[in-house]
């Protein structure tokens, strides 16, 4: 088993006045080393093709996640969504990336612009091989992955992207290709990959969407463990096993409060050197501890990261912020979004006599919910999580 692992992210814009969107992504995990991704993009815009996707997307990943063929997918497909009753015809064009063992990759395309995968920062054709599964022209690859391969899926949205405004004919693929190769060299997650590239096509429409435009991006890379400390222990004597169990892992290390960077820095026997630099932002400053890749004041600045989550797995709107922000809540964000494939909390559950005040908004469930919470947002980004606590 190698140690590579499938980092995913997608992103879409509706159709301009419209408040649903005709794509739909499915994501659902085979086993921890096998995923079956679906991008479906419904005939027109709106309601109709909003239920067409989510159904196809939906029967297609359940079904293939099973170990179902795809003519069965695809004679489901067809058996089961409703006819249109304007254009006579019920079809939703998908596009399946089906991840074996992070060893290979199926590619099954069905109308969709195929997917685009760069290798070694440019463009790779793989070959492709020509099926027909009831009357459908479906075209199937098999690739072996390699690290740092990006694939990207996408609606025809975004090849259309600036018809008549920008472009006469659309963004053309080349031209995607090109903006997508220049970007593989900065190290972006997938998220963050999709969320440039169905910006620029927004952009391209003037702001209004002619189409419905989705991105869906898969980033195969090595597993990278982080390790998060937040908070003391409840039992005082258990401050040494939990500051060795902490420090006995590898990867990068983050310690979050007060508190428990001082328990760190007797730990270590490293002298800790807090700063008060507080920039431009309303975030408590960092401070340095030889031995930690990262040491920042706790509940203000782990809040932050919760909210920079839970944007990241919506709109994302947030990313320039963490992106390029030098405060502890956008440093952690970088760590823990970007970097980190496997991250283990070590939460104590020590009550900080300060968080007792009436007047602060903050309490002890309040601290154990962001760590719950932060932890699902993770989670659902395709993190694994582990959670101790002391």
């Amino acid at each position: 088993m190698n140690n590579l692992c499938a980092d995913i992210g997608y992103k879409s814009i509706f159709h301009y006045g419209e408040e649903l969107c005709g794509d739909h992504v499915d994501i659902v995990e085979q086993n921890e080393n096998s995923t079956v991704i679906v991008l479906a993009d419904g005939l027109g815009s709106g309601v109709k093709a909003s239920i067409l996707s989510t159904l196809t997307s939906k029967i297609i990943s359940t079904m293939m996640a099973a170990g179902l063929s795809v003519e069965e997918c695809v004679s489901t497909i067809a058996a089961t969504l409703p006819v249109c009753s304007v254009r006579g015809v019920a079809y939703s064009t998908f596009t399946i990336i089906h991840i074996r063992e992070n060893e290979f990759a199926d590619i099954i395309q069905y109308d969709n612009p195929h997917v685009i995968l760069i290798r070694n920062n440019e463009n790779y054709n793989y070959p492709k091989m020509e099926m027909n599964i009831d009357g459908k022209r479906i075209y199937k690859s098999t690739i072996k992955l390699c690290e740092n391969d990006i694939f990207i899926a996408m609606s025809d949205g975004c090849p259309h992207a600036g018809i008549g405004i920008g472009y006469n004919f659309g963004w053309k693929r080349e031209e995607i290709i090109d903006f997508m190769e220049a970007l593989s060299t900065c190290g972006y997650t997938a998220k963050t990959l999709s969320t440039i590239l169905v910006d620029e096509c927004n952009k391209l429409y003037g702001e209004k969407p002619g189409d419905d435009a989705t991105a869906c991006v898969v980033k195969i890379r090595k597993r990278a463990p982080m390790n998060m400390l937040f908070g003391p222990p409840s039992n005082r004597n258990d401050a040494n096993r939990m500051m060795s169990l902490f420090f006995s892992k590898e990867g990068k290390h983050i310690i979050c409060g007060g508190t428990t960077s001082s328990i760190a820095s007797k730990f270590l026997r490293k002298p800790l050197r807090p700063s008060l630099d507080f920039g431009n932002s309303d975030i408590p400053p960092i401070a340095e501890l030889e031995g930690v890749d990262l040491v920042t004041e706790g509940v203000i600045t782990v809040n932050r990261v919760l909210e920079y989550a839970k944007d990241y797995l919506d709109k994302n709107e947030c990313y320039e912020q963490w992106n390029f922000q030098q405060d502890g809540a956008s440093m952690i964000s970088r760590l823990l979004f970007e970097e980190a494939t496997d991250i283990n909390f070590y939460v104590g559950r020590a009550i900080n006599p300060a968080h007792q005040n009436p007047d602060l908004p903050i309490n002890f469930s309040i601290k154990m919910n962001l760590v719950e919470e932060l932890s699902e947002c993770l989670k659902k980004m395709g993190k694994r999580i582990k959670v101790s606590y002391f």
